[in-house]
């Protein structure tokens, strides 16, 4: 079987993944380091379970953090492979290291006496960061690593196993910090952490349609083509009140790009009559990939 060739846009996509993930990693480092460990207040998944470990014990968080990492990654390197792991890696070793150099270099305690905002500001960055992320196809491994290993093997969605181990995470907090407060806050933080998380992705991945109609569709299909790299389809159409035969565009695209089609269209034909609206999900090449789970045959048994 052939190998994939590398080609130049491929290599930037990656490179633009990878820069998108140190950024996301650096805003998870900012919320997590500057505004709820010091303030004493958690979060889920490994980075919860190292600031508890903190609390208890006084073990750096950037240690405990890579160090649970490390061993799910070798986990999930076995049973998931290494293209699921490689992107995780780098983000693990990027947001270490930041955690790292903040609790060592920033002791300034912001929002000492407003938790609330601590928790509130905190989440913020950290959902922004880990959506970051998941949109370049990264994650900050822990939770999202076990949920993929028991999904694999179990028909359970991976929504609901991330969401009971952050929810067991924040609550064993109370047995070191003994103050139920604390706690509330940090279920705070994970219900705006997914707010965020879910945001950023969505407007990351939306996407919008047209409908062109002009005299001149060879040229700005051509032009779409070439500039914003978007197929585009025609369909051939009769316009009721004219009477006339037209040929009208069908694209779709990413939401980013639609300033761009709309300075070519307006540059090709400026009379050209254009209908863009949003779209709930795009699947196929150049978009999307189709997320159907796959049923067990034992589940299907069960149902007939």
């Amino acid at each position: 079987m052939e190998k994939p060739r590398l080609t130049k846009t491929s290599t930037w996509a990656e490179m633009r993944d990878y820069l998108t993930i140190a950024v996301g990693m650096l805003s998870y480092c900012i919320g997590w380091g500057v505004f709820l460990l010091p303030n004493n207040i958690t979060t889920g998944g490994v980075a919860g379970v190292s600031s508890i470990l903190f609390w208890a014990t006084g073990i750096p968080v950037q240690l405990s953090y890579f160090v649970i990492n490390a061993i799910l990654l070798l986990i999930a390197l076995r049973l998931l492979g290494l293209r699921f792991c490689l992107k995780t890696i780098y983000a693990v070793i990027v947001l270490t290291v930041g955690v790292a150099f903040i609790t060592q270099n920033y002791h300034a305690h912001l929002l000492a006496d407003q938790p609330f905002m601590a928790a509130i500001i905190g989440s913020v960055f950290c959902g922004c960061g880990v959506g970051l992320g998941l949109s370049a196809n990264g994650s900050t491994g822990g939770t999202d690593i076990i949920a993929a290993i028991i999904n694999k093997y179990r028909d359970i969605s991976l929504g609901r196993v991330i969401m009971l181990c952050d929810v067991i995470i924040i609550s064993s907090s109370y047995l070191v910090l003994k103050d139920w407060e604390k706690v509330i806050y940090g279920y705070v933080v994970l219900y705006v952490t997914a707010f965020c998380i879910d945001w950023v992705v969505n407007s990351r991945r939306s996407s919008v349609q047209f409908f062109i109609i002009s005299e001149r569709y060879k040229e700005i299909g051509e032009r779409i083509n070439r500039e914003p790299h978007r197929g585009c389809t025609i369909i051939d159409a009769h316009g009721f009140y004219s009477g006339r035969d037209v040929k009208m565009l069908f694209v779709l695209a990413k939401r980013r790009q639609s300033d761009l089609i709309f300075r070519i269209i307006n540059e090709v034909d400026p009379h050209a009559f254009v209908s863009q609206s949003a779209v709930i999900g795009v699947y196929g090449e150049g978009f999307d990939q189709f997320k159907v789970r796959r049923k067990s045959v034992k589940n299907i048994n069960k149902q007939a």
